[in-house]
């Protein structure tokens, strides 16, 4: 893990005298309660080595327990909130009002679409996420979609970065956290490789250690299975992700972009 978390200190170092009154810190003990459907071996750098573990949740998910789901050992919610120009996940407002309210540090997640601008996609956002659902920078959701019914574009890769650089921006500038770029290793390979190495990344890879599948790319956060089983959480397979850091880098790092 060397090469991880080196890239996250220099905001823990700044977050040191921070408050984190309105959410619980992680304590070194905590273990998570959590299962898989479909676990994957790892080897010795599992995902369960990790201190602070967190989920993703849309609509699909149903009905959440968030004091349930806390319990559990989770620390963090990414929470589905639009998609396009047009799309609002119905559960968002609950989510993060439950969160919340059970001490889950969480941020909202943006589905980009490429037959929008980038700009359309983030008045979306902004009409739609007040600031006080912001407590994590946002996450841009940057992956190609094969299955969508509307939109098959794949412009080519200077053209993505322009246009998720602009919604990156105008996120930015609104609720003055910059973003997190979650991704996927096809739409990573494509259009990222070599870019954007001054924001944090959240990296779907769940079938081995994203360090042997995203060459050198320094990630943040590793969602590392689609079929978990998390006690207080409706839907039948959850997203488990966790966090590159200590549990020390965690609560320092969350002090510095709670403000």
């Amino acid at each position: 893990m060397r090469r991880l978390i080196p890239a996250l200190l220099p905001l823990a170092l700044l977050a040191t005298s921070c408050s984190t009154t309105d959410y619980d810190l992680v304590s070194t003990a905590s273990l998570p309660r959590f299962e898989d459907k479909d676990p994957q071996d790892f080897g010795a750098r599992s995902p369960h080595r990790h201190q602070v573990h967190g989920i993703d949740v849309s609509k699909w998910n149903g009905d959440i327990d968030w004091q349930t789901v806390k319990k559990s050992g989770v620390t963090f919610a990414f929470l589905k909130a639009t998609e396009g120009t047009d799309r609002l996940d119905s559960r968002f407002a609950d989510y993060w009002r439950g969160a919340r309210a059970a001490g889950l540090a969480h941020a909202p997640y943006h589905f980009y679409y490429f037959c929008s601008t980038a700009d359309a996609q983030a008045d979306w956002f902004i009409a739609n996420v007040p600031k006080e659902a912001v407590q994590l920078p946002p996450v841009l959701d940057a992956e190609w979609n094969p299955a969508s019914p509307t939109c098959k574009l794949r412009p080519p890769a200077d053209e993505v970065r322009t246009a998720l650089k602009r919604f990156m921006d105008r996120l930015e500038a609104h609720y003055g956290k910059r973003p997190i770029i979650y991704t996927t290793v096809d739409f990573h390979r494509d259009n990222l490789v070599g870019y954007f190495d001054d924001y944090h990344f959240w990296l779907r890879s769940v079938a081995n250690h994203p360090e042997n599948i995203y060459p050198a790319r320094k990630w943040a956060f590793w969602q590392y299975t689609s079929t978990g089983v998390v006690p207080g959480v409706a839907g039948e397979h959850t997203d488990i992700n966790v966090f590159a850091g200590s549990a020390k880098n965690w609560n320092a790092w969350v002090a510095s972009v709670s403000r």
